[in-house]
């Protein structure tokens, strides 16, 4: 047997000594057995192109690409839902076959209609970290974000599972924090803008946002206040995926979202996410002045 064939065996012997795992993880994703075969049977298909000889934890890895899969596939089925069909209602799993029974005993119907009320992001992070112990490290570029807004994603899923939702407080506290960041940035005003960063604040930006003039990254208040002084002329504060944030509304149409996490009373990191597929399965509601 050639190492090129041994490879390939060793690889599907592993795929399939997952499959239970990973079908497990595409249903708490999707809820839909056939939407779980398509997902596994797509991941066999990319892993099987893949070098995989550098890959410490295969069982993991391909976790994330199960997990990446879904991803993209929650997003498209949120993409479609603006008839009157209502929310997507999980497919109960077919009792006779044991394997599927035992799946759906584990998760339970009543969950995974909470779980089909959440954005398809917070759902991964919630499904990932809660559910299969990945760390926060390895969910956040698979929704493409930090290992805080992560973190965030996955505490937010948490609270509407549990029924709880955030509290009113919190969100008054951080509209406030976020009202004097866009003030001092309209107004120029460096200092005001120092006032509310964080002084390790980290902005990033994805490739989309970055196509518009930005960086992908800047590090620190004097950069990140350099960055908005003057700036933020469209900009709203807004309920981001449920979470205090910045739309930017140009034209009448959502063309930028911001992501703001906190550090007690600053904000410690911004997010900027312009890709149009990405924006359009935001949840944003502007608050009114």
């Amino acid at each position: 047997m050639t190492p090129k064939n041994f490879e390939d065996d060793f690889l599907s012997q592993q795929f399939e000594a997952s499959r239970d795992h990973l079908r497990a993880v595409a249903y708490r994703m999707l809820g839909s057995r056939a939407e779980v075969d398509d997902a596994v049977q797509e991941a066999w298909l990319r892993v099987s192109r893949y070098d995989t000889s550098d890959v410490a934890n295969l069982r993991g890895w391909l976790t994330t690409v199960v997990a990446r899969i879904c991803l993209d596939m929650l997003r498209a089925r949120k993409s479609r839902r603006e008839d009157p069909m209502g929310p997507h209602v999980p497919e109960p799993v077919d009792e006779t076959q044991e394997r599927e029974a035992e799946m759906a005993d584990s998760v339970g119907a009543a969950l995974l209609i909470v779980l089909e009320t959440l954005q398809p992001a917070e759902r991964l992070a919630f499904v990932l970290h809660d559910m299969f112990a990945v760390p926060f490290e390895e969910i956040a570029p698979i929704v493409g974000r930090s290992v805080d807004a992560s973190r965030q994603l996955a505490s937010r899923a948490r609270r509407r599972v549990q029924g709880a939702p955030v509290p009113e407080t919190d969100l008054s506290r951080q509209r406030k924090i976020v009202d004097a960041f866009l003030k001092a940035s309209r107004e120029g005003n460096f200092e005001g803008l120092l006032a509310v960063l964080d002084p390790d604040v980290v902005f990033r930006a994805d490739q989309a946002a970055v196509r518009l003039g930005t960086l992908p990254e800047i590090r620190g208040a004097d950069a990140v206040a350099r960055l908005y002084k003057g700036r933020a002329q469209a900009a709203r504060t807004a309920l981001v995926d449920g979470e205090m944030g910045v739309a930017v509304i140009l034209g009448g149409q959502l063309r930028i979202a911001l992501r703001v996490s906190f550090s007690g009373d600053r904000i410690a990191a911004i997010e900027a996410v312009a890709d149009a597929e990405e924006i359009a399965a935001i949840e944003v509601e502007v608050l009114e002045r």
